[in-house]
């Protein structure tokens, strides 16, 4: 756990200077980190290379697809799973929105829920959820190894988790809460973390779109 604890700090270290100050952003970026802190021209990023990779999963409509399928648009991706009770309910819902306020940019992008619970999250399980937050919302699932290979690629961890309240059978998923902005080619571009403003997050997306 402790590492857990310490790969989800480092993270939302660097997520947050989306929102932080120049100065921390620079500090973090001589230290290698960056993520895009706003409207602002894109620079170069540090962590360019250092999250996302090639998948092979099954969309929420039962069709397998990789990462070369959306080829040509820009992918928010972002894990989590159908019964997530904090996150989740949290950061789709923003994605949703940032995606409206985008207007006929927000046909460039592809947003991607990849779940972290492939046991029970199964393609019609996916549909019914990801329909509830916005019609672009593309779930996506697959085997327990397709899973652990793409949380690998993108740098998110999952555990499963049991408790004392839970009846047998029953558990939670730990989970990163990062989204990740990929390119065109499915190159890194920028972090947004949990409970970035959907005003920001639009205006980060806006600002590699325009």
């Amino acid at each position: 756990m402790p590492g857990v604890i310490a790969r989800r700090t480092l993270l939302a270290g660097l997520a947050g200077c989306a929102v932080a100050a120049p100065l921390a952003c620079a500090q973090a970026q001589s230290r290698g980190g960056h993520v895009h802190g706003g409207a602002a021209a894109p620079t170069p990023d540090p962590l360019a290379g250092r999250f996302g990779g090639s998948f092979s999963l099954t969309d929420h409509s039962g069709k397998r697809v990789s990462d070369m399928a959306y080829r040509g648009r820009f992918m928010l991706v972002y894990f989590g799973f159908t019964r997530c009770a904090d996150t989740c309910p949290i950061d789709l819902p923003t994605i949703a929105q940032a995606l409206d306020a985008l207007g006929p940019l927000a046909e460039r992008v592809v947003p991607l829920f990849i779940t972290v619970d492939p046991a029970f999250d199964t393609p019609p399980v996916l549909a019914a959820y990801v329909a509830a937050f916005h019609p672009a919302l593309i779930g996506l699932t697959g085997s327990e190894a397709e899973i652990a290979a793409a949380a690998k690629a993108y740098k998110v961890h999952r555990r499963k988790l049991t408790q004392p309240h839970h009846g047998q059978g029953e558990y939670a998923v730990d989970h990163g809460s990062l989204t990740y902005l990929m390119d065109r080619e499915g190159r890194f571009l920028s972090l947004l973390p949990h409970n970035t403003e959907a005003a920001r997050m639009a205006a980060v997306l806006r600002s590699y779109l325009a």
